[in-house]
């Protein structure tokens, strides 16, 4: 009986320590998905990765932090009013906690510019300076970058 409440405790531990780790920003593994172009499929594709990823780390009993970068015609997939993957984006919020997605500011102040009104981006989104930078940075930080 002794041992296995020894063992139980132990898988607490961790279990406790492996989701510490990835609310802290120190998972196992971090992957950056790029998305540039207006294209739905890739759009589906993109999301379908980071569930599937998060899907297979979790069943391994290790953690993984996502990144979803949209800047060029990318961006479409973050905005309000022409993203075609809106409905499984305001889901990930609370499914995916281990999924971020960046909005390239660059991105959101030429299109501004170029439709005379505010390019309104989804609440689950995190406006960065630039996307491309920000996929830099990441990289530097040992994050995998991928474009699927």
């Amino acid at each position: 009986m002794k041992f296995f409440k020894i063992l139980t405790a132990l898988i607490f531990a961790t279990f406790t320590a492996t989701a510490s780790f990835a609310q802290d920003g120190l998972a196992d593994h971090k992957l950056a998905l790029q998305i540039s172009d207006n294209n739905p499929q890739k759009m589906a594709t993109v999301l379908n990765v980071a569930v599937n990823v998060t899907k297979y780390y979790e069943s391994i009993g290790e953690t993984v932090e996502v990144r979803i970068v949209a800047f060029n015609a990318g961006l479409h997939m973050l905005r309000e009013d022409t993203s075609p993957v809106l409905d499984r984006l305001s889901s990930f919020g609370s499914s995916m906690p281990n999924v971020t997605f960046a909005a390239c500011g660059n991105t959101i102040d030429a299109m501004t510019k170029k439709e005379g009104k505010a390019t309104p981006i989804v609440s689950v989104a995190e406006r960065v300076p630039a996307g491309v930078v920000d996929l830099m940075t990441l990289d530097e930080n040992g994050w995998t970058i991928v474009r699927p």
